[in-house]
């Protein structure tokens, strides 16, 4: 059983900057597909970024392209979300996930099976 827990949210003024960490335990995550999540009040929750398990393959939402890096480091057993220039619409709970399935290619519509507590980003105008 995997463990997935987040940290780095809170409250920032728009155009700062956030970096989330999410780190895994119970089990190595290196050959899975990772990804980030986000619901906001009133909201379902939407697809954020996904990363491949080598680390190659990247996939953003459009709201996000520019700003927003996804990485992992498969020693750490960890991924993060670099958050640039943040905006009062990327107001959300962002949650991690990992794929059900190993050595996947790292798309969003993967099966994530595995997801944290979620970690609060609170952007203010």
């Amino acid at each position: 059983q995997v463990q997935l827990v987040e940290s780095g949210g809170g409250l920032v003024q728009a155009g700062d900057s956030l970096r989330l960490s999410c780190t895994a335990s119970g089990r190595s995550l290196r050959t899975y597909t990772l990804g980030w999540f986000r619901q906001a009040p009133g909201k379902a929750r939407e697809f954020v970024a996904t990363i491949n398990w080598v680390g190659a393959k990247t996939y953003y939402t459009d709201s996000v392209k520019g700003r927003f890096t996804i990485s992992r480091d498969n020693v750490k057993n960890t991924v993060y979300l670099q958050m640039n220039s943040l905006k009062p619409e990327d107001t959300a709970v962002y949650y991690c996930a990992a794929d059900i399935r190993q050595y996947g290619s790292g798309v969003p519509t993967a099966d994530f099976g595995s997801w944290g507590q979620g970690t609060q980003v609170t952007v203010s105008s």
